[in-house]
């Protein structure tokens, strides 16, 4: 679909629509290998190769964005008490009416993908939703052999039946996979086997993995590839 390119600009490189114009009147965006300094001229990403400033644009007009939530801040666009992970973006990224895709607890760190995508993310958390979630975990005890067949065979937890998860023992630590992500979840499943969560890292989302690079509250925008990977377009 074709659209302003000020309007493109604007969206995809996170300027105002004046500064997107400003910056095709200086000569600074082209389309397909020409300059364009028209700001009315419509162009469809999907079709046009446009770059600003030698960069490409990219083709969503959505923000996705991949961070690794540190410990102690809350999965959520605000609160009057605690610090969200929405104070730990720049003013251009957080005025754009982020979401937060599948919440982690407060004490809980890693894999948080932001979006102001509002359909992808509700096809993420939906209950309909198969995208797995892939945790390590520590525990006040180690995890047996035993505790697999409890994960797998899915839990009472009280208030619902968790779906079968998977248990991967490792070294000190363990992996936990499951296509739900209630409230406190993970560890209440741990709690059921007898063993305390000391420790809660989420290291995937469907195949969207956590960049490793990324240190505690650090963040960046998602390739292309995994926009495609997440199914944003």
């Amino acid at each position: 679909m074709k659209e302003r390119l000020d309007k493109i600009i604007s969206s995809r490189c996170l300027l105002t629509r004046t500064e997107a114009a400003k910056a095709i009147r200086r000569g600074r965006v082209s389309v397909d290998g020409k300059v364009c300094t028209i700001p009315d001229s419509k162009f469809d990403t999907c079709e046009n190769v446009i770059t600003l400033d030698g960069n490409k644009v990219k083709r969503s007009p959505y923000l996705y964005i991949m961070m690794n939530k540190p410990e102690g801040v809350l999965s959520a666009t605000e609160d009057k008490n605690c610090a969200t992970v929405l104070d730990l973006l720049p003013e251009e990224y957080a005025r754009r009416g982020l979401g937060v895709v599948g919440r982690l607890d407060k004490d809980a760190t890693g894999l948080l993908l932001l979006t102001d995508d509002g359909q992808l993310n509700h096809r993420l958390t939906s209950p309909k939703s198969h995208a797995t979630k892939l945790y390590r975990v520590t525990t006040d005890k180690p995890a047996l052999p035993e505790h697999i067949d409890a994960f797998a065979s899915g839990m009472d937890l009280g208030d619902f039946i968790a779906k079968p998860g998977k248990l991967i023992l490792g070294e000190g630590e363990s992996f936990v996979e499951i296509s739900e992500g209630k409230f406190h979840q993970v560890k209440r499943m741990f709690e059921k086997v007898g063993l305390h969560v000391l420790t809660l890292k989420r290291l995937r989302i469907g195949a969207l993995q956590l960049d490793e690079s990324l240190g505690a509250g650090e963040y960046r925008l998602l390739t292309e590839e995994e926009e495609k990977q997440i199914g944003a377009f």
